[in-house]
């Protein structure tokens, strides 16, 4: 068998990606700016201009208009902690090209001194030759739903921990209601906690208070009710609802900033004329437009609530070039998993367990907004043990 000739390739001399480029090696109170650009007196030649500007709206701004009237091309930022923010959004507002990188992106070279005015000279040449990652930073209207979703988050943190703090202190009072009750955060619960505020003790006075299914278990609750509880628990326990209270206004203040905010986004393409859905439905012309909620909400295990805060993380469909809109994948394990373009959010969610109704756990739910999952998911062991669920074999 005759041998195959090598193969003769020829280098091709390196052509630089932008010509006039910029970066900001960024800190809290100051950026150390570098500008590369084409050397004015040596043809072929490049030079580097650096200095430093205060994290000053208008510092920035009048530093944006100069590099816009340099001709810069590409302004790379560090993204070091939430500093890099007021950098990002006023650049980006005076109309130039500005990319976020991770540190990790633009490492310096082993054996070179690390100072600001070092690493903003290193950045500005790793943009001019195009081996910089850029990382996802979502347009306006995402960008506030992201808070109204995260500050919405928050708050149920929040009230969950006063509830969590209330059954603690029943517990000290030796009140021992939610051992009968499912949770205190039902209205049976939370009115004899207000008729013990007020100052009533009687167990069966308390228990009468019960609605709905909760009167089945009257003689467990006068058992339960009766305790220690006296003036400075009421107090306290007051403090908790009131606080309670508080994140529930807020809560449904969010929750309609939320709903008219994603309101305002496009609809998504997903249903055919006849009313089939699938991955290929809504392509026709005379197909029905869904709610970008809505039809992420057709996903198994996927509510309006966390259909809204996936919208928030994953940011816009198309809003940078090299994203692209959110598409279903098929999982390894039984479940549906949501996946962006690479560099951008990846969310798995879960489908509700696979367990029986009697299991241990039931389907009750962890929710804390974005990132839910049944309580029976398997969890990791300890070094050199199975990976178990407490629900058994799945």
């Amino acid at each position: 068998m005759a041998q195959a000739k090598p193969q003769v390739i020829d280098d091709e001399e390196h052509e630089r990606v932008y010509e006039r480029v910029a970066a900001v090696d960024v800190a809290k109170d100051t950026g150390m700016v570098c500008t590369r650009t084409p050397h004015r007196s040596r043809p072929g030649a490049r030079q580097s201009t650096v200095w430093t500007v205060k994290a000053r709206m208008a510092s920035i701004r009048t530093l944006g208009c100069q590099l816009k009237a340099d001709g810069i091309e590409m302004v790379t930022l560090e993204s070091t902690s939430d500093y890099w923010r007021i950098w990002f959004f006023v650049l980006e507002a005076a109309g130039l090209a500005v990319q976020l990188v991770n540190a990790a992106q633009a490492r310096n070279l082993p054996g070179r001194p690390k100072t600001d005015k070092l690493d903003a000279m290193w950045l500005a040449r790793l943009t001019e030759l195009g081996l910089l990652r850029p990382s996802f930073v979502p347009p306006a209207a995402i960008r506030a739903l992201r808070d109204y979703t995260r500050a919405r988050t928050r708050l149920v943190q929040e009230r969950t921990r006063c509830f969590q703090r209330l059954e603690k202190l029943l517990e000290g009072a030796l009140i021992k209601l939610s051992a009968v009750a499912s949770k205190l955060t039902t209205e049976s619960a939370k009115d004899m906690i207000r008729a013990m505020i007020a100052g009533e003790r009687d167990p069966h006075t308390l228990a009468a208070l019960a609605r709905t299914r909760m009167k089945a278990k009257h003689d467990d609750l006068v058992e339960a009710l009766a305790g220690l509880f006296d003036d400075h628990h009421g107090e306290l326990a007051q403090i908790l609802l009131d606080q309670a209270a508080f994140c529930d206004a807020r809560i449904t203040q969010l929750n309609a900033r939320i709903t008219a905010a994603v309101a305002a986004m496009p609809a998504a393409w997903g249903v055919d004329a006849d009313g089939t859905t699938g991955p290929d439905a809504g392509t026709g012309p005379d197909a029905a437009a869904l709610p970008a909620v809505q039809r992420l909400a057709e996903i198994p295990g996927v509510s309006p609530d966390l259909a809204r805060s996936i919208i928030a993380e994953s940011g816009s469909p198309g809003a940078s070039p090299r994203q692209g809109p959110l598409r279903t994948v098929r999982a390894r394990h039984p479940g549906t998993r949501l996946k962006q373009a690479p560099r951008a959010l990846r969310a798995r969610v879960l489908a509700p367990c696979v367990c029986g109704p009697g299991a241990r756990g039931r389907r009750r739910c962890v929710s804390g907004g974005f990132g839910s999952r049944p309580a029976c998911h398997a969890r990791p062991g300890r070094r050199g043990s199975r990976r178990r669920s407490p629900c058994g074999p799945r």
